[in-house]
């Protein structure tokens, strides 16, 4: 009799397991799952669940734009083609500069910085409420840590 795995044609894995990026892979599918399957079925899903909302219109109508005089050597970290002149760019409040066309279709999807993840203000209430939230938690426990230190140091 075949095992399972014979049957169904798998591959093995070696005897150090699969791969990292097999895991990540299956991660992602399963995330990608119960998103689907909330939305399909009208449910909420926790904050660090869901997809980080888009930058607010507001904010990245406002994020210093540059026009590039003359050709640099650096590089846009989204394209990886170099600045050249006539281009426009944008700059994060983090201070990463990418070319206009390549950052706005991103902080079209998500409100962080494809670099240092530092997160921008969104339109979505419940998002930065919990935001809010995460911050006063860190905070309480970087001040629950410091009663503690100080009272055994």
């Amino acid at each position: 009799m075949a095992s399972y795995f014979d049957e169904h044609g798998c591959e093995p894995t070696g005897e150090t397991g699969p791969e990292l990026n097999t895991l990540l892979r299956w991660a992602r599918i399963l995330i990608n799952d119960v998103r689907q399957y909330a939305e399909r079925e009208g449910l909420e899903l926790p904050p660090d669940i869901r997809k980080a909302p888009p930058a607010s219109k507001e904010c990245v109508a406002n994020l210093k734009e540059t026009n590039v005089l003359k050709d640099r050597s650096e590089k846009c970290p989204i394209c990886l083609l170099p600045y050249r002149r006539g281009d426009v760019t944008k700059t994060l409040p983090c201070t990463h500069e990418f070319h206009q066309t390549c950052i706005l279709p991103w902080l079209g999807k998500t409100n962080s910085c494809p670099l240092c993840r530092h997160e921008l203000p969104t339109d979505d209430e419940d998002y930065e409420e919990y935001k809010k939230h995460k911050a006063r938690a860190k905070q309480r426990q970087f001040e629950t840590e410091s009663l503690h230190n100080s009272m055994y140091t």
